[in-house]
């Protein structure tokens, strides 16, 4: 008997749950034989913690730009049930060994274990400095690098123990689709920021009184347009660009190189930036402040996956490297066809809804770093595929366990 998550309604269907569930709860080590239903209904549970939490997340942001923090905020509280169902999930997988392996039970684990030591430093944060302006504050950091580790190892678990077919396909790409959204989390703070403060240059605000005059006091200023400079861009340009060329869509290749079909990456980016543009309406038309959305993501997408036809790792580095360059700075339209609609699609983007400041002179050391990372991932792709099969690490996934 197999027990879905709809059939979980009444009282009775609850004992029938627990009676399906009960019989794992054995102590055991990581890669143990794991029944296909169970290794299922783990990972479609991290589905829907991953999702209350990018729910909550992406709440959280545009909440930050109208209203003074408060620990119980509506988002925080949607980000916290999530946090509930991973903390349930990464106890399961320690205690029974079921679908992971050490190394991702391991990541799991740290990531988990970061993520929960982030929080009261976060808050401890908040009450020592007041209102922490920029989400690229250490604490915040911590909280991504926690969230990192742990979906990196919901991916290995879910890569090696899923059997092969289109759902391990989809939700390989959904995880790797949560992956870049905290990747890409912190420089919402600069798609925000930059249509805040273009709204105080066209004489209105988003935010509420009461936050900006606490961010002028902190900052010892009146409230004018250096206050709200450095409340809404309090980093430099560059670092919009130079991270999201070198740390999101070293994401993407990753992502196409795993899930291994054409397509993969753009359908990555592709589904974040719909959920982006999704959640714009449903906030703004509740009075919340609207962000720019980087819809330049998918064009890099498609330039990731075109990049892969490529068979020589060097040219193909090469290529990912100048043409995602091109997609944040539109600096080598001239130099590949490929580049014109991608330039008109950055210009488009700023005419329309708006674009964090680029600094231009940057492209040179966000296309080398995002080479080095892609030809760091060819070489530990080159060293896996010479590994034999046999040696790799895998939970062994078994037939259903009938109900007694």
């Amino acid at each position: 008997m197999t027990v879905r998550f709809s059939a979980v309604k009444s009282p009775a269907s609850f004992k029938r749950a627990a009676a399906w569930a009960l019989p794992y709860w054995t102590r055991g080590e990581a890669g143990r034989e794991t029944p296909q239903d169970l290794f299922r209904v783990l990972y479609f549970g991290w589905l829907a913690a991953f999702t209350l939490k990018v729910l909550g997340s992406a709440w959280d942001v545009s909440w930050h730009f109208k209203w003074l923090r408060d620990d119980l905020a509506p988002p925080h509280l949607l980000n916290s049930a999530g946090t509930a169902i991973v903390v349930a999930l990464t106890i399961i997988h320690g205690y029974t060994g079921y679908g992971v392996d050490k190394i991702a039970l391991r990541l799991i684990q740290w990531g988990t274990g970061t993520f929960l030591v982030a929080v009261p430093l976060d808050l401890i944060n908040h009450r020592v400095n007041g209102l922490d302006i920029t989400s690229w504050s250490p604490s915040h950091i911590l909280l991504y690098v926690g969230t990192f580790f742990m979906i990196a190892g919901v991916i290995r678990g879910w890569y090696l123990g899923a059997r092969q077919g289109r759902e391990r396909v989809v939700v390989l790409g959904a995880f790797f689709a949560f992956f870049l959204e905290n990747m890409h989390f912190p420089e919402q703070h600069q798609e925000y920021g930059i249509l805040s403060l273009g709204a105080w240059d066209n004489g209105a605000t988003y935010a509420e009184p009461i936050l900006l005059q606490f961010a002028a006091d902190q900052m010892g200023r009146p409230i004018d347009r250096t206050m709200m400079a450095g409340f809404t861009l309090p980093v430099p340009d560059y670092l919009y660009p130079v991270y999201a060329v070198v740390g999101v869509l070293t994401v993407l290749v990753v992502a196409r190189a795993m899930v291994g079909r054409f397509g993969a990456a753009t359908l990555v980016a592709g589904s974040y930036v719909l959920f982006r543009t999704l959640i714009w309406p449903l906030l703004t038309f509740t009075g919340f402040p609207p962000s720019a959305v980087p819809f330049f993501m998918v064009v890099a997408g498609l330039l990731v996956d075109l990049a892969f036809l490529v068979r020589v790792p060097v040219v193909r580095a090469v290529l990912g490297a100048a043409g995602v360059t091109a997609i944040a700075y539109g600096a080598l339209v001239a130099q590949n066809a490929i580049m014109g609609p991608v330039y008109g699609a950055i210009t488009g983007q700023e005419g329309l809804s708006g674009a964090p400041p680029l600094a231009t002179p940057s492209a040179v050391w966000a296309g080398l770093g995002l080479l080095v990372a892609w030809l760091a991932i060819e070489w530990m792709a080159g060293r896996r595929r010479q590994r034999p099969i046999e040696a790799l690490p895998r939970p062994v996934i078994a037939p259903a366990a009938p109900l007694a």
